[in-house]
């Protein structure tokens, strides 16, 4: 298991941007490869972006391509999140995971280890 913590969420315009992280306890963290899902009130959980082991491929979900970037600095045990151009529609609870393997980086249920979660609320 990899303990995970993400930040850096809170409240934004619209067309504002934030960058979330996500430190992960384990050393070998850069075995792994990491996701954001994002639960808005109501909804179900829904995949973001994700970045396999050595961060040479990245996958995102058409709603936040060309304004989410998704990166991993191994070195620091980090994944982060660039979120820009936000909507209200991308407020949401953002949860960052991890997962063995560099496949199926879109589905949820091959993640095994989970953070607590970081609110993003976005005002129009």
């Amino acid at each position: 298991q990899v303990q995970l913590v993400e930040s850096g969420g809170g409240l934004v315009q619209a067309g504002g941007s934030l960058r979330l992280s996500c430190a992960a306890s384990r050393r070998t963290f850069s075995d792994y490869s990491a996701g954001w899902f994002r639960q808005a009130p109501g909804k179900e959980r829904e995949f973001v972006a994700a970045i396999g082991w050595s961060g040479a491929n990245t996958a995102y979900a058409d709603s936040v391509k060309g304004r989410f970037t998704i990166s991993r600095d191994n070195n620091k045990n980090t994944v982060y999140l660039q979120m820009n151009s936000l909507k209200p529609e991308d407020t949401a609870v953002y949860y960052c995971a991890t997962k063995t393997g560099s496949s199926r980086l879109t589905t949820m249920l091959t993640y095994s280890s989970w953070g607590q979660g970081t609110q993003v609320t976005v005002s129009s």
